[in-house]
């Protein structure tokens, strides 16, 4: 189940975050394992999320192809490492949409939320490049801890995508 998509206006965003490159059937288990290590990360430096963590799609090239970064959100910039980087989401109007509901169903609600761009002339702030489409910021935030809620139908994942202009 989706909720309406709606567009939003964001401001700059500090994260930190470790990069991967995976494919469509690699890329739960590398948000399981990368997830739990960025965590681990913060805690060791005493650095406190400022959000929920995320995936940020850099380059799509469906289906083999996906250069992330699992990352959470922090209040203000801090040094990376040579295993964790750090960025900033940028600012702008996002188009989100609240999914509530198991994971793979996200195929479905990012789906809608391109569909749903589409049809009121929404255009996203992406780039044709020789290894894939570059999104200048395509997010899912997961808003629920399955470790919380163990009931997949009751998990909320926000997507979040930079809009153009």
């Amino acid at each position: 189940m989706s909720r309406e998509p709606t567009l939003e206006q964001r401001p700059e965003q500090p994260y930190v975050a470790i990069p991967a490159t995976v494919s469509m059937d690699t890329l739960g288990p590398a948000i399981s394992a990368l997830i739990g290590e960025v965590f681990g990360w913060l805690h060791e430096r005493a650095v406190e999320p400022a959000g929920p963590p995320f995936v940020r799609y850099l380059t799509i090239d469906m289906p083999s192809r996906l250069d992330i970064e699992i990352g959470v959100p922090i209040a203000h910039p801090h040094p990376g490492d040579a295993r964790v980087s750090t960025g900033s989401l940028p600012a702008g109007r996002y188009a989100t949409l609240l999914h509530i509901g198991p994971y793979p169903d996200l195929v479905a609600a990012t789906e809608r939320l391109l569909t749903w761009g589409a049809s009121n002339g929404v255009g996203w702030a992406t780039t044709n490049e020789p290894d894939g489409e570059r999104w200048g910021a395509r997010l899912e935030f997961y808003l629920t801890d399955p470790q919380e809620e163990p009931d997949p139908q009751r998990y909320e994942t926000e997507l979040a995508f930079l809009t153009e202009g």
